[in-house]
């Protein structure tokens, strides 16, 4: 039996949902306009993601849309009306998120799976001389003179939102470590609560980020657990959680190997965990299923000790060389089993070498369909018949080496059970 009346009930809810992102844009799509983000592609033929940001042209403020499709990129640019119109047929098939950020206030818009609109607006005044130019340079997500408590509280910046003095490197790799949250939005759940776990949080710069991201700027249903072994840390760490009013960001005691807080993870973070530390967590967010691993791993001791092959002799006579060789070898061995486990991996410099030589990134997105092929319906970067292959593959080049990683044993042992 159907119900006409409560057809055209929804479809009045969606058109009012529809008429207020329409006065939303024609307010906030101007000069004061930063970026907007469109995300979480229904269309991915259409593209993954598309941005959107402010451009002067020969005297003329214009808006240039940038779209990833695959490996490509496109770039028009429109008048201020077809952007605004761009944006709202966007999210009408193409796109189920939204993000708008602006000098005065940011936005994010929703679509669920259902057709569902919601429309979240922030006044975040921020007032940062915004560079028009067609070449401009990096635009950061977390912006200079934009105060935020957990950059004031953490010391990144002062209370009227000045960088201090040395804090700039770490506020170019927040910035950074954001872009990379960015870049897997599209992998988390689009609906209910998305559960993160940070092994070795440390004072946890990257982890309050992630947190203020996700849930401030994309009003996201976030919960993130923090571990480290420091009392002290974790103590300091949830008291400015408590001042943030961060009520889902949470930090305890523990140690990575005998961690055994929870049974589903959505994803893992492990940044400079130490040397076998991170094999530890790779293990537990293989075993948790978890569809993004970020890692950033640090003193590859193990393979260090481990390595010894004649042929490569001349080599590791150096100790940096040996010690640079085992990280690069460690990091490529992990990598590769991911790659085993289910995963798109991807190692990806961090942050400039000049600032620290412990720079690399592991990226893992689990896959999310057993036909070899990805989200977009390309073949993925390993496929099912090459998967034995590889293992042998790695199993004679650690053989030649005479190293056996931490996480190969690990794993062996997840396959046991």
């Amino acid at each position: 039996m159907s119900f006409p009346w409560l057809c055209l009930k929804k479809q009045k809810g969606w058109l009012q949902r529809m008429d207020e992102l329409n006065r939303l844009l024609e307010e906030i799509i101007d000069g004061r306009l930063v970026q907007v983000i469109l995300s979480n592609s229904q269309d991915k033929a259409y593209g993954d993601k598309l941005k959107l940001r402010p451009v002067m042209l020969r005297g003329e403020l214009m808006f240039q849309s940038t779209r990833y499709a695959g490996t490509q990129v496109f770039h028009i640019n429109h008048s201020r009306q077809e952007a605004c119109a761009l944006i709202g047929n966007l999210l009408q098939g193409k796109f189920r998120q939204c993000e708008i950020r602006a000098k005065d206030r940011s936005a994010v818009v929703l679509v669920s799976r259902k057709g569902k609109m919601t429309i979240k607006v922030k006044q975040t005044p921020c007032h940062v001389l915004q560079d028009l130019s067609h070449n401009r340079e990096k635009q950061y997500i977390l912006k200079e003179g934009c105060p935020e408590d957990f950059l004031v509280g953490l010391g990144v910046q002062t209370p009227d939102g000045k960088i201090t003095k040395n804090k700039y490197d770490k506020f170019r790799q927040i910035n950074r470590y954001l872009e990379f949250i960015e870049d897997i939005l599209d992998q988390l759940p689009a609906e209910g609560t998305i559960h993160v776990i940070d092994f070795g949080c440390g004072k946890s710069y990257l982890t309050f980020a992630m947190y203020y991201y996700l849930h401030e700027l994309q009003g996201r249903d976030i919960r993130i657990t923090g571990l480290d072994l420091k009392t002290d840390v974790i103590r300091s760490c949830n008291e400015l959680a408590v001042r943030c009013g961060y009520q889902q960001l949470h930090f305890q005691v523990g140690d990575i190997s005998t961690y055994e807080g929870t049974d589903r993870v959505d994803m893992v973070v492990s940044l400079h965990a130490c040397d076998t530390a991170t094999d530890y967590a790779l293990e537990k967010a293989v075993r948790w299923g978890a569809r993004v691993i970020l890692a950033v791993p640090c003193c590859q001791h193990e393979v260090n000790r481990q390595i010894h092959c004649p042929q490569l002799a001349p080599l590791p006579r150096y100790g940096v060389i040996q010690e640079r060789m085992s990280a690069l070898i460690t990091d490529a061995i992990r990598a590769n089993l991911l790659e085993q486990q289910g995963y798109e991996t991807q190692i990806l410099e961090f942050i400039d070498m000049e600032h620290t030589p412990k720079n690399l990134l592991i990226r893992a997105v689990k896959r999310q369909d057993t036909s070899g092929h990805n989200q977009a319906g390309q073949p993925h970067m390993l496929k099912k018949q090459d998967a034995g292959r590889q293992a042998v593959s790695l199993q004679e080049t650690m053989e030649l080496l005479g190293v056996e990683p931490t996480l190969v044993r690990l794993l062996d042992r997840k396959e046991e059970k």
